[in-house]
């Protein structure tokens, strides 16, 4: 199945390849908030995890709907990075093409040479908010489920490839004054900010991956980035070396965060 892109809206469209942005982040991680911002926008297009099929078809793991989630997608890695990287360009007719990935899908195999055809960002967010969240639909998680060790090794990859950090954003940042916060990643990707990003209509969208009635209840409610608030999140002790683990990376993309 090819990735599911909105539909065109732009009456003026691009004659050129859009600019193609990378969201690379762990899950419960205001990932999906962030591509409604960005797919509300007039001349963006999205993609949700374009790998979770292969993902989910490869390593077999337990995840809500995943017989469902794998039928509908596609299992090919080539297919989805010649999408990812080169494809997709003229039938939406709009200038920029959002992706929003999960790290922890991009296994060992993926090749990660097209890598160097997209522009790659970041979205961290604090351990403690991470697995708070994740564990109300999986009580054990591992440090790959949650992305954090594939976090750092893209972002590694993407730094040696360019010769420079890439742009990274830390969820509660945008949380706490989403309008400055988007307005620093647009400029540090090239792209002109637009209050479009600040709100968007409630409900589901026709770009949400099959999976969203397992995982996006919240997001559908909402109409803009929920106010910042803080929680007293503790860790169960079994998950004790996986914070440990997660918070030394988020600690080394945070000093890379834009601010």
């Amino acid at each position: 199945m090819a990735l599911a892109i909105s539909p065109a809206q732009s009456e003026d469209p691009a004659m050129h390849a859009p600019v193609r942005i990378a969201m690379w982040s762990g899950p419960r991680n205001i990932s999906t908030a962030m591509m409604r911002a960005w797919g509300n926008r007039p001349d963006t297009f999205v993609v949700d995890e374009p790998f979770y099929a292969f993902y989910l078809k490869k390593t077999g793991a337990d995840h809500p709907g995943a017989a469902e989630v794998i039928a509908a997608g596609e299992t090919d890695w080539r297919k989805i990075v010649e999408q990812c990287g080169r494809g997709l360009s003229a039938p939406t007719g709009k200038n920029i093409f959002y992706q929003k990935q999960m790290t922890h899908h991009l296994l060992p195999e993926v090749s990660r040479d097209w890598l160097r055809e997209v522009t790659n960002c970041f979205l961290i967010r604090d351990p403690l908010e991470v697995i708070a969240s994740y564990i109300k639909k999986n009580r054990e998680p591992s440090v790959n489920d949650l992305g954090f060790v594939q976090q750092a090794e893209i972002f590694d990859f993407v730094r040696r490839q360019t010769g420079a950090a890439p742009p990274v954003i830390d969820a509660d940042d945008v949380l706490h004054d989403p309008k400055r916060m988007l307005r620093l990643l647009c400029n540090a990707i090239g792209v002109e900010f637009t209050e479009a990003m600040l709100s968007w209509p409630r409900g589901w969208r026709e770009t949400d991956g099959i999976w969203a009635k397992y995982w996006y209840a919240e997001v559908e409610r909402s109409t803009s980035f929920q106010p910042y608030r803080e929680r007293k999140v503790e860790v169960p002790k079994s998950l004790h070396e996986v914070y440990t683990r997660g918070r030394e990376i988020y600690e080394e993309l945070y000093q890379h965060r834009l601010h």
